[in-house]
């Protein structure tokens, strides 16, 4: 069975991984996921898979755990279309306060890997998307952090400024202002 494809970011630590897929008439099989593959690129193990669903133009994020909770996450579009978003937050580092995005969909079979220090967030591009994500932490409400999507300073360009967001989402704090304990390196 051939392996895993990993494609470096423009962000140190981010990745795109590809999995090979073997279509027939019935539909496709996908290895998107070894243990061993992944612990040879650097990825730790994971200790919670999340699912989401999110309708046309919905923004999660950018969302964070700070230390000593910081979160790690792979990211899987299982079915429709997001625009995936990562940005730095490693104080120090050469890209901090920069962001890399890709497109995940159920069509490309794509994952992205996020590790710790990063913000994340997504826009949903189809008409609902559901995102599956496993993360290297448990959820921790306490360390539970995130910044603005819309930040002037991080610049992010997203697919259109129609935007659905929750409360807690729309009251996120700029970087500059963000409770962010993350050293580069």
């Amino acid at each position: 069975m051939p392996g895993l494809a990993f494609k470096p970011l423009e962000l140190p630590g981010l990745l795109l991984i590809e999995g090979k897929v073997f279509p027939d008439d019935r539909g496709f099989f996908l290895e998107g996921y070894r243990e061993a593959e992944m612990a040879e690129a650097g990825i730790p193990r994971f200790v919670q898979d999340n699912i989401s669903r999110s309708v046309k133009t919905t923004v999660r994020g950018l969302h964070y755990q700070k230390l000593p909770a910081a979160q790690g996450k792979l990211m899987r579009c299982l079915r429709g279309k997001v625009y995936d978003v990562a940005v730095d937050l490693r104080k120090g580092s050469p890209t901090y306060g920069r962001w890399a995005a890709v497109e995940l969909s159920d069509e490309r079979n794509l994952t992205l890997w996020i590790p710790a220090g990063f913000a994340h967030g997504f826009y949903t591009l189809s008409d609902v998307a559901d995102i599956l994500y496993k993360t290297t932490t448990y959820f921790s409400l306490e360390h539970d952090r995130g910044i603005r999507w819309n930040d002037p300073a991080v610049a992010i360009r997203w697919p259109s400024a129609e935007v659905k967001l929750s409360p807690k989402d729309a009251a996120l704090p700029c970087l500059a202002d963000a409770d962010n304990n993350f050293l580069w390196p």
